[in-house]
C-alpha cells in the first residue's frame, strides 16, 4: 500500500514547481470580478499518468473535490451532450453560468460539438469493429465550431483511446488548466475524465487501464498562491501522520486503503449510467475547502 496517494505526491511536485520556475503572464485575458487582471504563472508540458487497473485512481485529498458534480459534466459532454446553460444547471452543472454568451448557451462548444459530429457513437464503433486501430481520437477542437460562434474554447479538448489485450486506455490532451481549480493533479477535469474511460471501457467490454493526462500549459492564478502554500502544509501533515501511523501499526498502515472510484457492476450501458452508479471509496479529503476565486 503506497504510503502517498498518486495525485498528492503529483499536485506537490507540481506546486513547487510552478512557484520556483513557473513564469508570470503578461496582458491577461481573464479578470477576476473586482476588474482586477488575474495574472497566473505557469510551466508547460505537464504530463501525468495513473493505473487505474492497480487502484491508482486521480484524486486529491488535499482539499475537497467536487467529485460527482465533475462527473455530472462529462455526461452533459458526451452521453446526452448540451451546451444549454439552464439544461446543465438542471442536470447539477452550475459552473457554466459565467459564460453564457448571451442566448443562454456555452455557444457551439462541448457537448454541441459532439452531437453535431456524432464523437461519441463513433468512438464506440470503432473501439468495437476495430479495436487496436490508432485512430481512436476524439476531439472538440473543431475549428468550423470555433468560428461559428463566441465562448471559451475548449480546455481539455482531446482524447486518446488505444486498446490493450483486456485494458482500454487513454490519454487526456489539455491546451491550458487553472492547476487549482480544476485540471491538477487529482483535480475535475483527472476525474471525470477517468470516470469517462471506465464508463465507456464498461460498456465495450473491456476493463480501465492506464489513464493518462498531458497539460499544455498549467497555471497558478496570482490570488491561489496562499492555497497553493496550505495545500503543501496539508501535504507535509499528510506525510507525517502516514509515517506515524507506518512506525505505531504497521498492519494498520498496510490495510489502509487508497480512495478509488466504483462503479456500479450491473451498469453497462454508458448510455443509461446515473451518477448514482459511482461511489467514492476511501476517500478522505483534508479540509475546511478552500476559497480559489476564478478568473473569467
Amino acid at each position: 500500500m503506497n504510503l502517498v496517494y498518486n495525485a498528492d505526491m503529483y499536485m506537490e511536485s507540481m506546486i513547487k514547481d510552478i512557484k520556483a520556475y513557473g513564469y508570470k503572464d503578461e496582458n491577461p485575458r481573464p479578470h477576476y470580478a473586482d476588474g482586477t487582471p488575474a495574472h497566473t504563472f505557469s510551466v508547460n508540458h505537464t504530463f501525468r499518468t495513473y493505473d487505474l487497473s492497480k487502484g491508482n485512481f486521480p484524486i486529491c485529498t488535499l482539499r475537497p473535490q467536487a467529485w460527482k458534480t465533475g462527473i455530472k459534466e462529462i455526461f452533459t459532454i458526451y452521453q446526452k451532450p448540451t451546451n444549454n446553460i439552464a439544461e446543465m444547471c438542471e442536470r447539477g452543472v452550475t459552473w457554466w453560468g459565467e459564460w453564457d454568451i448571451g442566448d443562454g448557451t456555452i455557444g457551439q462548444r462541448y457537448g454541441a460539438t459532439v452531437a453535431r459530429y456524432d464523437l461519441i457513437n463513433r468512438l464506440i464503433e470503432d473501439i468495437k469493429n476495430d479495436p487496436y486501430g490508432r485512430r481512436k481520437i476524439v476531439s472538440l477542437w473543431q475549428e468550423t465550431d470555433l468560428r461559428e460562434t463566441a465562448g471559451l474554447a475548449p480546455c481539455a479538448f482531446q482524447t486518446i483511446w488505444n486498446v490493450r489485450g483486456e485494458y482500454l486506455d487513454m490519454v487526456l490532451v489539455q491546451r491550458s488548466g487553472d492547476m487549482l481549480t480544476a485540471s491538477g493533479p487529482g483535480g475535475i477535469n483527472e476525474i471525470q475524465y477517468a470516470a469517462l474511460l471506465m464508463m465507456i471501457a464498461r460498456h465495450t467490454g473491456y476493463k480501465p487501464g492506464v489513464f493518462s493526462h498531458l497539460v499544455a500549459n498549467e497555471q497558478i492564478y496570482d490570488r491561489h498562491l496562499e492555497a497553493a502554500d496550505v495545500m503543501l502544509e496539508r501535504y507535509k501533515e499528510k506525510i507525517d501522520k502516514d509515517f506515524e501511523l507506518f512506525e505505531s501499526d504497521i498492519e494498520a498502515w498496510k490495510a489502509k486503503g487508497k480512495p478509488m472510484l466504483v462503479l456500479n457492476p450491473n451498469a453497462t450501458n454508458f448510455f443509461e449510467m446515473t451518477i448514482d452508479d459511482f461511489t467514492m471509496e476511501n476517500y478522505e479529503p483534508m479540509k475546511p475547502q478552500l476559497k480559489l476565486e476564478l478568473g473569467i
